[in-house]
């Protein structure tokens, strides 16, 4: 895929300020007041910058032409401090930090906007081929006729699994559904994010049997009312039916949230040593992340059968859930080990802006949401710092958001160049993205097709295909002959 100069991705793509004048007009009642950022900008900055970014009595922002830095902060101080000698006021008085830090997003949300709209990108239709920078590669459907399919795992007898968010499991054969939906299954909130999750099996599968799902369960609290949480378990199938489930982790009730909602995460991966890590989001309330007694917001890490490592970074913390790995976590929707290195990286959403990808590691803070490099849906700003001693950088993050779902490491023979970079599923902005990390960094990274669907997984196939999750049906890529 080619991409022209204004590309977002490109690596030389940055977003910063011109040295030209903002709006030199009083600073109006209504945009000083904390509100919608577009306001803002429309207020202070259209008359020289343009209503979209395309310039006016100052250059236009859609180049890659900057003068004054390439980075968030750059960007920021240009806007605090200004130019008075060039005629761009300094706002840094006026301006509260945390709405500065709005302007950044929003200038790189509008960026990027219109960088897309000047790409070219690959759109999967059937049996296309196309290029990508590393590899030719072609698009075939594999399987059809599903509805929201989420999770994808093989099973070493040549059958595949597929869930489905509404609940079900579907059994593949051969590239085709085989008969109808796995039998005894749990009941699953379906709500809203909610729904049926992950599945994936032992890693010793082979003889155990062993099958484990992430899924939204509904319950009654005390009240009656209907609320649900993310639950692990584990379950064996038996002619077409799932038999002998154990639950793997449940939550305490009391932390049960408003069935429906945002927010349950529902991945799981194990390690080399055979430890079940698995996700559940914060449920919309961010201050949960940093409350080491709630089960939300966090990763987690348990036994194959539930048991509680004693190394766990809180075990012995009779405050806190003693299966909490890391925390300080909005969303994380990817989770996924560097089939080198070992390491274990997530991919989570952030707000409006502010997806990240993060290294995690035991027991560290990962921010949210204290800090975040998002702001509030609304266009309003969330908070003014991006960092905080104590707290977790992104090993990358993605404004404006493309919301990451799966994640996956590339692990199969018949992309050679492709071998370990890490794969990325995107809602959103409907994208597979494809990164190449060095030393617990990103150093490369690329839109391998966009604009089909929201996409909620990615994996590596037992072919060394990569099989992608596309809203109703699921694509294998090939290397195109």
């Amino acid at each position: 895929m080619r991409l022209p100069r204004s590309s977002p991705l490109g690596s030389a793509v940055v977003l910063a300020l011109t040295t030209a004048a903002f709006a030199t007009a009083p600073l109006s009642a209504q945009a000083v007041r904390t509100g919608a950022v577009a306001e803002r900008y429309a207020t202070l900055c259209a008359a020289c910058h343009g209503k979209n970014l395309e310039g006016a009595q100052a250059p236009s922002m859609l180049d890659d032409v900057w003068a004054h830095g390439s980075d968030d902060e750059s960007l920021a101080k240009s806007i605090r401090n200004g130019f008075p000698e060039k005629g761009m006021p300094a706002w840094g008085a006026a301006i509260p930090d945390k709405e500065i830090r709005a302007m950044v997003i929003y200038i790189r949300e509008q960026r990027a906007k219109f960088a897309r709209e000047n790409t070219v990108f690959t759109k999967p239709a059937d049996s296309i081929t196309s290029e990508s920078q590393l590899h030719p590669f072609r698009i075939d459907t594999w399987v059809s006729n599903l509805k929201e399919p989420w999770s994808l795992a093989f099973l070493p007898n040549g059958i595949a699994l597929a869930t489905e968010k509404r609940g079900t499991l579907r059994l593949i054969e051969n590239g085709q559904l085989a008969g109808n939906p796995i039998t005894g299954m749990p009941a699953v909130d379906d709500g809203g994010q909610a729904g049926l999750f992950d599945v994936v099996p032992h890693p010793d599968y082979a003889k155990n049997g062993w099958l484990y799902l992430a899924y939204s369960d509904p319950q009654k609290n005390a009240e009656g009312k209907a609320v649900s949480l993310t639950r692990i378990i584990r379950a064996k199938l038996k002619d077409g039916a799932l038999a002998e489930q154990q639950t793997i982790f449940q939550g305490p009730l009391e932390y049960y949230r408003p069935a429906g909602g945002v927010h349950f995460g529902g991945r799981i991966a194990f390690d080399r040593a055979g430890f079940l890590f698995f996700t559940i989001g914060e449920r919309g309330d961010g201050k949960n992340a940093q409350d080491l007694a709630r089960p939300t917001g966090k990763i987690h890490r348990i036994y194959d059968d539930g048991r509680i490592p004693a190394d766990n970074p809180f075990a012995n913390d009779p405050k806190a859930d003693r299966t909490i790995w890391s925390y300080g976590h909005r969303n994380p929707q990817g989770l996924a080990f560097h089939p080198v290195t070992g390491e274990l990286y997530d991919a989570e959403h952030g707000p409006r802006g502010g997806d990240e990808l993060n290294l995690v590691r035991k027991g560290l803070n990962y921010g949210w949401p204290i800090i975040t490099y998002g702001m509030n849906y609304d266009g309003t700003a969330m908070v003014d710092i991006t960092a905080k001693e104590g707290m977790e950088q992104p090993i990358t993050y993605w404004v404006p958001s493309i919301a990451p779902c799966g994640a996956n490491f590339y692990t199969g023979d018949l992309f050679p160049k492709w071998k370990n970079h890490l794969f990325v599923a995107s809602l959103a902005a409907e994208e597979l993205r494809r990164l190449e990390l060095m030393d617990g960094k990103v150093v490369a990274q690329e839109i391998i097709f966009k604009n089909l669907g929201r996409i909620r997984h990615v994996i590596t196939g037992p072919d060394g295909a990569l099989y992608v999750l596309l809203p109703s049906r699921i694509a294998r890529i090939t290397p195109a002959k």
